[in-house]
């Protein structure tokens, strides 16, 4: 691995990524990094450029500056595949948060208007999702892919129960929206206020029915059985052991009849995607016995646990 152009400072004063920030004469800037998208033909690289299939980086007086030329059709969650292939992998660029700033900066860049270009984001991303699951050969399509994500969701879906559904840690909530499309009360919650602020918007646009929450998923305002299915899906990588476990039996006090939980096995943890530990079957199988009632632990794709409450 090369000598990092970047990696996310230790300053816990930094400010939050701002997704709904406005552009400045066509570039996304914050603390961190200038994102702009290439118009036209795309410029000769300076001597200390980076430059790969879809990326120019170039460091700039503390900052990164990042020049894209990803086109509007492919503004959709593979951005995160595509920025860990290119960047983040080869070892460019270092930092969970670094990498959220940029992923935001490429989609922000995609329309002037911040709703637009998210909006753009969101659509593309449904509707590859929605096409038939494919299957491709091991290994192909996984984490930080749409296809990963599909095999991931379609298994999610298929373990369902009727009614009202709670998803822990949803992310930007592909998943809530693809669970409120079959008519389920649904309820997405994460942790991050601007995160869930956005799936609100996006949900609203989409004229999709959605109820978002901003929460820790260990300390989740609601009272017990307050849905029929529970779901934690990708999140259990994100938070410390003990964090995990708190998360594991608050799920089970607001599940009704299931809880699911999915997390990817890994070897390693993934730095850039924001996990920091990994997660066995054998942790599954553990996390299910000390709920007390019946479980399964399987793998499909990733690892699986489904607790039966009722």
């Amino acid at each position: 691995m090369t000598d990092a152009l970047a990696d996310t400072p230790a300053d816990e004063g930094r400010s939050p990524v701002d997704a709904l920030a406005p552009t400045v004469d066509g570039r996304y800037e914050d603390p961190l990094v200038v994102v702009e998208a290439v118009r036209g033909v795309r410029p000769e690289r300076g001597p200390r450029t980076v430059r790969t299939e879809h990326f120019d980086l170039t460091p700039a007086a503390g900052r990164v500056r990042l020049a894209h030329v990803v086109p509007a059709s492919a503004v959709d969650d593979d951005l995160a595949g595509l920025l860990q292939d290119e960047l983040f992998g080869p070892g460019w660029l270092r930092g969970a948060d670094l990498f959220e700033r940029v992923l935001t900066g490429v989609v922000r860049t995609s329309a002037e208007d911040p709703l637009d270009s998210w909006e753009l984001f969101y659509r593309n991303t449904l509707a590859r999702l929605d096409e038939p699951v494919p299957s491709p050969p091991t290994g192909a399509g996984g984490h930080g892919s749409i296809a990963g994500c599909a095999r991931v969701h379609a298994h999610a879906l298929g373990l369902l129960t009727p009614g009202p559904v709670l998803e822990l840690g949803c992310s930007l909530g592909f998943l809530s929206l693809r669970v409120a499309r079959t008519g389920r009360p649904t309820i997405a919650s994460d942790v991050s206020r601007g995160t869930v602020a956005l799936l609100e918007a996006m949900a609203s646009r989409l004229d999709v029915p959605l109820v978002t929450v901003a929460a820790d998923a260990a300390r989740f305002p609601g009272p017990d059985g307050l849905a029929e299915t529970v779901l934690a899906i990708h999140l259990l990588e994100h938070l410390e052991p003990a964090h995990g476990l708190q998360v594991v039996a608050e799920a089970v006090r607001l599940a009704r009849r299931r809880l699911v939980v999915a997390v990817p096995l890994e070897e390693e943890a993934t730095e850039t995607y924001g996990h920091v530990r990994t997660v066995s079957l054998d942790d599954l199988d553990r996390w299910g016995r000390q709920t007390g009632l019946p479980y399964d632990v399987h793998e499909h794709h990733d690892g699986w646990l489904v607790v039966q409450v009722d």
